[in-house]
């Protein structure tokens, strides 16, 4: 990066705005036993996506979590979708409570599902207290700013409230005041500094693209040049390892495909996410040991360009590794190839043939689908209908818990800024800030996402991200259900957790895993099967 050195960084609301959305209590897992606890939580958790419709709202002082402490991160592209339930009424506890049980019949409502998404969408903003409570700073009345007096004030300037007005001044088409700030906030950041600082430099840098009209080219963005592939390899081999957002993903959809296909002679893997395939070494390995011989296993990988770029060829080379892998183990494979973006997936590249127990996979993935606030052919909820048609034993949905989607532009500032301070400080806990490895990482697999949600709109806008209370209404209107994510998950991602900062932590609610930086939400892992009541 050839600015970045001189100043860059990150920011973060991370706990400055409490959260007053009271969600279901979350039961502990005991780190000791590696069991849920019979008590739930005697304190609430707080989330975006849980506001409730009833009941005294708690006060503003931020809760403490009772989760399980343990001892990033997301992203290929590709882009976004919404759903409903014609008599699903506006109640949050509908909303984001178990599948409703009286329905005996499926009809898929257009307009229905449009107006019980933007009543969603608003029941989220309009309670957000992140956007709420900034009130910002302004110069005297009738005076503008005097943007030599900031420069000189920089060092007892909050990079948050900086970062707040320039995005606010952008969402008010004050491109002079924005420009201005983003000047002073060049002063403030560093790609080697402090989590806040880290974070900044790449805010401030889509701030700029915004403006430019540039964030559909991110590294001109981002100001350096793109990597090899290898590069870029390596990268994502750094954030695999010292954060766990990956592995969490990987452990606990392994544990729960497993318990799903006990007793399968012939199973059917698809995912859509493939990435690299490392995931599935270990459920080989797994399938190998069970009583009475392993199954035919059949995984079906679905490719991106960032991941192929990565790797320096197709998915031929996964397909490669994990049938050595099998043979190896003794476990008979096959591997099937879908070279395509999740959005041109149609029925007959998946490989689907009868007689397989078919389980489908979607780790980080489905937030990139383009859904209909991008494109009238609404690719979010069309692959969900397409996996419901395959009857499927299992569907694993894991996404990071961020509402980012359908937010207008400011809302979806402030609320970049919360996910990713916790992000960053996550990083910072497991690398040095002068770490190379860590700063071209953050550069490379975080950044990109950050530039791409601020400043980008529309079809480029590809990182579209939604909280686990709307995949609920959407997984629903496709015809699933959910099914409460095994303890055989949870004991697998809490011990996979110990290796980790203690400030991670594991939490369970309304059957989903969460994964938390301290007291915030990063990614949920939740599993469903097809509803028997509702027809396609």
């Amino acid at each position: 990066m050839q600015t970045s050195q001189k100043h860059h960084s990150a920011a973060g609301l991370h706990m400055l705005y409490p959260q007053v959305h009271c969600s279901p209590q979350f039961q502990v897992i005991d780190k000791k036993k590696n069991a849920f606890s019979d008590t739930p939580s005697k304190e609430s958790f707080f989330t975006l996506e849980s506001s409730t419709a009833s009941g005294p709202l708690p006060s503003n002082e931020s809760p403490s979590v009772s989760i399980t402490s343990g001892r990033s991160p997301f992203s290929p592209q590709a882009s976004h979708s919404q759903s409903c339930i014609s008599d699903l009424q506006p109640s949050p506890e509908n909303v984001y409570g178990s599948p409703l049980s009286g329905a005996s019949s499926y009809v898929y409502d257009e307009a229905g599902f449009k107006s019980k998404i933007r009543e969603l969408e608003v029941s989220l903003l309009s309670g957000d207290p992140k956007v709420e409570e900034y009130s910002g700073f302004s110069p005297a009345a009738g005076k503008s700013w005097n943007w030599d007096e900031l420069l000189a004030l920089t060092p007892q300037l909050d990079l948050k409230e900086v970062l707040l007005e320039a995005a606010q001044a952008v969402s008010d088409g004050d491109f002079a005041t924005a420009y201005g700030f983003i000047d002073v906030l060049e002063q403030m950041v560093s790609v080697s500094g402090s989590p806040i600082q880290r974070l900044g430099t790449y805010m401030a840098e889509g701030l700029r693209a915004r403006l430019e009209g540039t964030g559909g080219n991110i590294y001109r963005a981002l100001k350096c040049n793109e990597p090899t592939g290898r590069e870029l390899m390596s990268y994502m081999g750094v954030l695999y390892e010292i954060c766990p957002y990956w592995k969490f993903a990987y452990t606990a959809a392994n544990a729960a495909i497993l318990e799903a296909v006990a007793g399968e002679n012939r199973v059917h893997i698809i995912d859509f996410q493939i990435a690299q395939g490392s995931q599935y070494m270990f459920l080989i390995h797994e399938l190998a040991k069970r009583p009475g011989g392993p199954p035919l296993l059949r995984v079906t990988g679905v490719d991106d360009s960032q991941s192929r770029y990565a790797r320096g060829g197709g998915l031929n080379l996964i397909g490669e590794k994990l049938a050595n892998m099998a043979q190896s183990c003794g476990v008979p494979f096959e591997f099937h190839d879908a070279i395509m973006s999740g959005c041109k997936v149609h029925r007959e590249h998946l490989g689907v043939e009868p007689g397989f127990a078919v389980v489908v996979n979607f780790p980080y993935v489905l937030h990139h689908m383009p859904d209909e606030s991008v494109s009238v052919e609404n690719h979010r909820d069309r692959l969900l209908h397409l996996i419901k048609s395959l009857s499927p034993k299992l569907v694993t949905l894991v996404e990071q818990e961020s509402n980012t989607n359908t937010s207008p532009f400011f809302s979806r500032f402030v609320e970049t800024l919360d996910y990713y301070t916790a992000m960053f400080e996550s990083i910072d806990a497991a690398r040095p800030r002068d770490d190379k490895q860590r700063i071209s990482a953050e550069q490379h697999c975080v950044a990109r996402d950050i530039v791409n949600m601020i400043a980008c709109e529309e079809a480029e806008r590809v990182e579209r991200h939604e909280v686990l209370g709307k995949w609920r209404v959407r997984m629903m209107m496709a015809g699933f259900m959910g099914w409460p994510v095994s303890s055989s998950a949870a004991f697998a991602a809490s011990e996979m957790l110990k290796g980790y900062d203690k400030n991670y932590k594991l939490g369970e609610s309304e059957g989903a895993l969460y994964l938390f930086w301290k007291r915030r939400a990063m990614a949920t892992c939740s599993a469903w099967k097809p509803n028997p009541n509702q027809n396609m």
